[in-house]
Protein backbone atom coordinates (compact mmCIF):
# COMPACT_ATOMS: atom_id res chain seq x y z
CA UNK A 1 0.00 0.00 0.00
CA UNK A 2 1.42 3.41 -0.96
CA UNK A 3 2.26 5.41 2.15
CA UNK A 4 3.18 2.49 4.42
CA UNK A 5 6.82 2.93 3.45
CA UNK A 6 6.69 6.05 5.67
CA UNK A 7 5.27 4.19 8.68
CA UNK A 8 7.71 5.80 11.18
CA UNK A 9 6.57 9.27 10.07
CA UNK A 10 2.93 8.19 10.18
CA UNK A 11 3.36 7.09 13.79
CA UNK A 12 5.35 10.19 14.73
CA UNK A 13 3.00 12.79 13.25
CA UNK A 14 -0.26 11.21 14.43
CA UNK A 15 0.95 10.46 17.96
CA UNK A 16 2.51 13.91 18.32
CA UNK A 17 -0.69 15.59 17.15
CA UNK A 18 -2.76 13.43 19.49
CA UNK A 19 -0.55 14.27 22.49
CA UNK A 20 -0.67 18.00 21.71
CA UNK A 21 -4.46 17.84 21.44
CA UNK A 22 -4.72 16.01 24.77
CA UNK A 23 -2.41 18.58 26.38
CA UNK A 24 -4.68 21.36 25.12
CA UNK A 25 -7.64 19.62 26.76
CA UNK A 26 -5.73 19.37 30.04
CA UNK A 27 -4.76 23.05 29.91
CA UNK A 28 -8.41 24.04 29.40
CA UNK A 29 -9.62 22.15 32.46
CA UNK A 30 -10.91 24.21 35.37
CA UNK A 31 -10.85 21.55 38.07
CA UNK A 32 -8.13 19.48 39.68
CA UNK A 33 -7.89 16.15 37.88
CA UNK A 34 -7.60 12.96 39.90
CA UNK A 35 -4.76 10.59 38.93
CA UNK A 36 -3.38 13.34 36.67
CA UNK A 37 0.21 12.13 37.03
CA UNK A 38 -0.55 8.61 35.83
CA UNK A 39 -2.49 9.86 32.84
CA UNK A 40 0.14 12.46 32.02
CA UNK A 41 2.69 9.66 31.95
CA UNK A 42 0.60 7.98 29.23
CA UNK A 43 1.01 11.12 27.11
CA UNK A 44 4.76 11.08 27.72
CA UNK A 45 4.96 7.44 26.65
CA UNK A 46 3.03 8.17 23.45
CA UNK A 47 5.23 11.19 22.69
CA UNK A 48 8.37 9.14 23.34
CA UNK A 49 7.08 6.44 20.99
CA UNK A 50 6.52 9.09 18.35
CA UNK A 51 10.04 10.46 18.67
CA UNK A 52 11.47 6.93 18.62
CA UNK A 53 9.63 6.32 15.35
CA UNK A 54 11.02 9.56 13.90
CA UNK A 55 14.56 8.50 14.84
CA UNK A 56 13.94 5.19 13.06
CA UNK A 57 13.00 7.20 9.98
CA UNK A 58 16.23 9.21 10.18
CA UNK A 59 18.24 6.02 10.61
CA UNK A 60 20.16 6.82 13.81
CA UNK A 61 20.04 9.10 16.88
CA UNK A 62 23.13 10.93 15.55
CA UNK A 63 21.21 12.06 12.47
CA UNK A 64 18.47 13.35 14.73
CA UNK A 65 21.02 15.51 16.57
CA UNK A 66 22.59 16.64 13.31
CA UNK A 67 19.20 17.75 12.03
CA UNK A 68 19.19 20.41 14.76
CA UNK A 69 22.15 22.16 13.14
CA UNK A 70 19.94 24.38 10.97
CA UNK A 71 17.42 25.73 13.46
CA UNK A 72 15.85 28.84 11.99
CA UNK A 73 16.81 27.85 8.44
CA UNK A 74 15.31 24.39 8.03
CA UNK A 75 11.68 23.57 8.86
CA UNK A 76 12.75 20.02 9.73
CA UNK A 77 15.21 21.39 12.30
CA UNK A 78 12.53 23.72 13.62
CA UNK A 79 10.09 20.82 13.90
CA UNK A 80 12.48 18.64 15.89
CA UNK A 81 13.58 21.53 18.10
CA UNK A 82 10.05 22.73 18.89
CA UNK A 83 8.90 19.15 19.46
CA UNK A 84 11.79 18.52 21.85
CA UNK A 85 11.02 21.71 23.80
CA UNK A 86 7.34 20.71 24.06
CA UNK A 87 8.27 17.19 25.19
CA UNK A 88 10.73 18.55 27.76
CA UNK A 89 8.17 21.02 29.15
CA UNK A 90 5.52 18.29 29.45
CA UNK A 91 8.01 15.87 31.02
CA UNK A 92 9.25 18.43 33.53
CA UNK A 93 5.67 19.32 34.43
CA UNK A 94 4.97 15.66 35.15
CA UNK A 95 8.18 15.29 37.16
CA UNK A 96 7.46 18.33 39.31
CA UNK A 97 3.85 17.33 39.96
CA UNK A 98 4.62 13.68 40.76
CA UNK A 99 7.35 14.76 43.17
CA UNK A 100 5.09 17.36 44.76
CA UNK A 101 7.48 20.22 43.91
CA UNK A 102 5.24 22.08 41.46
CA UNK A 103 4.37 25.49 43.01
CA UNK A 104 0.57 25.86 43.16
CA UNK A 105 0.67 29.28 41.53
CA UNK A 106 2.70 27.92 38.59
CA UNK A 107 0.65 24.81 37.89
CA UNK A 108 -1.93 26.33 35.55
CA UNK A 109 0.52 28.73 33.91
CA UNK A 110 2.96 25.90 33.19
CA UNK A 111 0.20 23.85 31.56
CA UNK A 112 -0.92 26.73 29.37
CA UNK A 113 2.63 27.52 28.28
CA UNK A 114 3.21 23.83 27.50
CA UNK A 115 0.04 23.72 25.40
CA UNK A 116 1.19 26.83 23.51
CA UNK A 117 4.56 25.19 22.89
CA UNK A 118 2.59 22.25 21.48
CA UNK A 119 0.82 24.57 19.06
CA UNK A 120 4.16 25.98 17.93
CA UNK A 121 5.32 22.39 17.38
CA UNK A 122 2.24 21.71 15.26
CA UNK A 123 2.87 24.80 13.15
CA UNK A 124 6.47 23.76 12.50
CA UNK A 125 5.39 20.21 11.64
CA UNK A 126 2.81 21.52 9.20
CA UNK A 127 5.35 23.80 7.51
CA UNK A 128 7.71 20.87 6.83
CA UNK A 129 5.28 19.51 4.23
CA UNK A 130 4.57 22.70 2.30
CA UNK A 131 7.08 21.94 -0.42
CA UNK A 132 6.71 23.79 -3.72
CA UNK A 133 7.91 20.76 -5.72
CA UNK A 134 5.25 18.48 -4.17
CA UNK A 135 1.90 19.85 -5.42
CA UNK A 136 -0.14 17.17 -3.62
CA UNK A 137 1.25 18.38 -0.26
CA UNK A 138 1.73 22.09 -0.91
CA UNK A 139 -1.89 22.88 -0.17
CA UNK A 140 -4.04 24.31 2.59
CA UNK A 141 -5.54 20.81 2.83
CA UNK A 142 -2.30 19.63 4.44
CA UNK A 143 -2.71 22.20 7.20
CA UNK A 144 -6.37 21.32 7.69
CA UNK A 145 -5.53 17.63 7.84
CA UNK A 146 -2.85 18.04 10.50
CA UNK A 147 -4.86 20.39 12.70
CA UNK A 148 -7.99 18.26 12.38
CA UNK A 149 -6.04 15.31 13.78
CA UNK A 150 -5.33 17.48 16.83
CA UNK A 151 -9.03 18.38 16.98
CA UNK A 152 -10.36 14.83 16.65
CA UNK A 153 -7.87 12.18 17.82
CA UNK A 154 -6.08 14.60 20.17
CA UNK A 155 -9.17 16.04 21.84
CA UNK A 156 -10.68 12.55 22.07
CA UNK A 157 -7.55 11.24 23.79
CA UNK A 158 -7.62 14.19 26.17
CA UNK A 159 -11.30 13.71 26.96
CA UNK A 160 -10.82 9.97 27.55
CA UNK A 161 -7.90 10.57 29.92
CA UNK A 162 -9.05 13.62 31.83
CA UNK A 163 -12.89 13.62 31.50
CA UNK A 164 -12.90 17.40 31.19
CA UNK A 165 -14.92 19.87 29.12
CA UNK A 166 -17.84 17.79 27.87
CA UNK A 167 -18.44 20.37 25.13
CA UNK A 168 -15.31 19.02 23.44
CA UNK A 169 -17.40 16.05 22.28
CA UNK A 170 -19.39 18.43 20.08
CA UNK A 171 -16.18 19.99 18.78
CA UNK A 172 -14.87 16.53 17.88
CA UNK A 173 -18.07 15.66 16.00
CA UNK A 174 -17.82 18.93 14.07
CA UNK A 175 -14.23 18.05 13.24
CA UNK A 176 -15.33 14.71 11.79
CA UNK A 177 -17.89 16.43 9.57
CA UNK A 178 -15.19 18.81 8.33
CA UNK A 179 -12.93 15.84 7.57
CA UNK A 180 -15.71 14.26 5.49
CA UNK A 181 -16.13 17.48 3.50
CA UNK A 182 -12.39 17.79 2.94
CA UNK A 183 -12.15 14.20 1.70
CA UNK A 184 -14.61 15.00 -1.10
CA UNK A 185 -12.94 18.31 -1.86
CA UNK A 186 -9.47 16.72 -1.94
CA UNK A 187 -10.61 13.99 -4.33
CA UNK A 188 -11.70 16.70 -6.77
CA UNK A 189 -8.46 18.62 -6.31
CA UNK A 190 -6.30 15.53 -6.77
CA UNK A 191 -8.10 14.64 -9.99
CA UNK A 192 -6.82 17.93 -11.42
CA UNK A 193 -3.19 17.32 -10.42
CA UNK A 194 -1.30 15.49 -13.12
CA UNK A 195 2.39 14.92 -13.75
CA UNK A 196 4.21 13.70 -16.84
CA UNK A 197 3.84 10.20 -15.42
CA UNK A 198 0.35 9.88 -13.95
CA UNK A 199 -2.64 11.42 -12.23
CA UNK A 200 -2.31 12.10 -8.50
CA UNK A 201 -5.27 9.88 -7.63
CA UNK A 202 -3.55 6.94 -9.34
CA UNK A 203 -1.01 7.00 -6.52
CA UNK A 204 -3.72 5.89 -4.06
CA UNK A 205 -6.24 3.73 -5.98
CA UNK A 206 -8.01 2.86 -2.71
CA UNK A 207 -8.43 6.53 -1.77
CA UNK A 208 -12.21 6.48 -1.29
CA UNK A 209 -12.35 2.99 0.25
CA UNK A 210 -9.71 3.80 2.87
CA UNK A 211 -11.34 7.13 3.62
CA UNK A 212 -14.69 5.42 4.13
CA UNK A 213 -13.03 3.07 6.62
CA UNK A 214 -11.43 6.12 8.24
CA UNK A 215 -14.78 7.90 8.56
CA UNK A 216 -16.44 4.79 9.98
CA UNK A 217 -13.74 4.53 12.67
CA UNK A 218 -14.11 8.22 13.47
CA UNK A 219 -17.89 7.89 13.68
CA UNK A 220 -17.62 4.84 15.94
CA UNK A 221 -15.19 6.73 18.16
CA UNK A 222 -17.54 9.72 18.33
CA UNK A 223 -20.43 7.44 19.33
CA UNK A 224 -18.38 5.89 22.14
CA UNK A 225 -17.40 9.35 23.38
CA UNK A 226 -20.96 9.82 24.59
CA UNK A 227 -20.76 6.69 26.77
CA UNK A 228 -19.74 6.93 30.44
CA UNK A 229 -17.70 3.73 30.74
CA UNK A 230 -13.98 4.59 30.94
CA UNK A 231 -12.97 1.59 28.83
CA UNK A 232 -15.29 2.74 26.03
CA UNK A 233 -13.78 6.23 26.14
CA UNK A 234 -10.30 4.76 25.78
CA UNK A 235 -11.55 2.63 22.90
CA UNK A 236 -12.93 5.79 21.28
CA UNK A 237 -9.48 7.38 21.43
CA UNK A 238 -7.85 4.27 19.97
CA UNK A 239 -10.35 4.17 17.09
CA UNK A 240 -9.79 7.84 16.27
CA UNK A 241 -6.02 7.54 16.38
CA UNK A 242 -6.26 4.49 14.10
CA UNK A 243 -8.53 6.44 11.74
CA UNK A 244 -6.02 9.27 11.51
CA UNK A 245 -3.25 6.75 10.90
CA UNK A 246 -5.19 5.65 7.82
CA UNK A 247 -5.54 9.27 6.75
CA UNK A 248 -1.80 9.78 7.14
CA UNK A 249 -1.04 6.65 5.12
CA UNK A 250 -3.00 8.21 2.27
CA UNK A 251 -1.18 11.51 2.78
CA UNK A 252 2.28 9.97 2.39
CA UNK A 253 1.05 7.80 -0.45
CA UNK A 254 0.19 10.97 -2.36
CA UNK A 255 3.78 12.15 -2.52
CA UNK A 256 4.33 13.42 -6.06
CA UNK A 257 7.16 15.65 -7.23
CA UNK A 258 6.89 18.10 -10.10
CA UNK A 259 7.53 16.25 -13.33
CA UNK A 260 7.49 12.77 -11.82
CA UNK A 261 5.40 10.69 -9.46
CA UNK A 262 7.03 8.70 -6.70
CA UNK A 263 5.21 5.47 -5.92
CA UNK A 264 5.83 3.48 -2.76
Amino acid sequence: MNGLHELPLIIFTVLAQSVVGATLVLSLSQNEIKQKNTKLFILLVLMAAGFLASIMHLGSPLRAFNSLNRIGESMLSNEIASGSVFFAALGLYWLLTVSGKMPANLNKIWLIVTALLGLVFMYMMNQVYHISTVPTWNSSLTSYSFYLTVMTAGFCLGYALFRQAAWLRTVIVIGIFVIAILIVYQSLELAAIRSSVQNALDLVPDYMLLNMIRLCLLAAGAYLLFRTTPSLLYLAAILMIAAEMIGRILFYGLHMTVGTAVAG
